[in-house]
């Protein structure tokens, strides 16, 4: 497995970088024997590091863990557990991950947009963004395309506790309908299969 590690505002030393490496290594060795790539990267933050570590695991896996500590090692330590921890947690799904989607559905392309959170007092109201019927549309500060992947509810599961995101929107081989999965506050997952959502033929 490639390891790139980086530094932000800190110059990550040999003896550092090679312990990223080996122990990253070891931890994903023990899931996957081929997995792609990684990125580690440190950052300093006055007294405190912080590390971002994102794995690559296999086509359309992704593993992410993060740390923080006054110690740029255990800061990087701390990142790995959480690694070990998602992928511990999902040792039984990822066994049973076949990266062909059991129907031949074509991942969906989609556009993602990322809104303003609220509307920022110095913009002047007819910049804050469109009106439909009256009422204020949030203002769009970025847009990208992104892959909508064809899983069953349980890799998608799986996919969204590895990288650690709060929702994921997913194709359900099982009918072709567009479905979504989140993260409660109680900490179960959330599901949502509209009514209708299966494709006819």
């Amino acid at each position: 497995m490639n390891v790139k590690v980086t530094g932000r505002h800190f110059d990550v030393g040999q003896a550092l970088r090679r312990h990223a490496e080996s122990t990253l290594g070891d931890t994903v060795g023990k899931f996957f024997e081929r997995a792609l790539d990684a990125t580690v990267t440190f950052d300093k933050h006055g007294h405190e590091f912080s590390v971002d570590i994102k794995v690559h695991v296999s086509r359309g896996l992704h593993v992410l863990g993060e740390g923080r500590a006054e110690d740029p090692h255990l800061a990087f330590n701390k990142a790995a557990e959480h690694i070990a921890k998602r992928l511990r947690r999902n040792k039984r799904r990822i066994r049973d991950h076949h990266p062909a989607p059991p129907r031949d559905l074509e991942t969906l392309t989609a556009q993602q947009y990322i809104l303003t959170r609220e509307e920022e007092p110095e913009i002047e109201q007819a910049d804050a963004g469109a009106t439909v019927n009256g009422r204020d549309e949030p203002v769009v500060v970025a847009d990208m395309t992104t892959d909508i992947a064809s899983l069953t509810v349980g890799e998608a599961v799986m996919r969204m506790d590895l990288a650690d995101l709060p929702a994921m929107m997913f194709r359900n081989v099982a009918h072709g309908g567009l479905n979504m999965i989140y993260r409660r506050a109680d900490g179960h997952i959330g599901w949502v299969d509209p009514e209708g959502a299966a494709e006819t033929h």
